[in-house]
């Protein structure tokens, strides 16, 4: 079977973290059964947290000049990355591999966050979590 562009991408990300070390079968079953509640606790902050910056940076930015400049790429990217999280809730919740995927996809917006703010702990932080991620890959059919 052919593997989509989106599959690749997800292939080639774990080969760069497949040679990392495993994390205790317990500790990986914990993740498991919390990554539901933390996606969900961090989409829903990541949601309001970005409506509050937009007004928050919509209201300023007459008096700062940002126009639409990098306060509004921030707020987007958060508002997608918390968006995908929500999303993932019910996926990893049922243990299901689109979940997972939603997962991935989110850590992958955080990213790109990440290298557009310049942001060394963005991206050691997007590190941490690709290494979580597909150290509980496994668990989601």
């Amino acid at each position: 079977m052919k593997q989509s562009s989106a599959d690749k991408v997800i292939s080639t990300t774990e080969e760069w973290f497949a040679k990392l070390p495993v994390l205790p079968k317990d500790a990986r079953e914990l993740l498991v059964k919390i990554m539901p509640w933390v996606a969900l606790i961090f989409g829903v902050l990541g949601v309001v947290g970005s409506l509050f910056a937009f007004g928050v940076v919509s209201g300023t930015s007459a008096i700062v000049n940002t126009g639409i400049g990098g306060g509004y790429v921030a707020i987007i990217i958060g508002l997608i990355s918390a968006a995908l999280l929500l999303a993932a809730f019910p996926g990893t919740r049922a243990h299901k591999e689109k979940g997972w995927k939603l997962l991935f996809w989110s850590e992958v917006v955080n990213t790109i966050g990440a290298l557009l703010a310049i942001s060394l702990f963005g991206v050691l932080f997007a590190l941490i979590g690709f290494y979580v991620i597909f150290q509980i890959k496994s668990y989601y059919k």
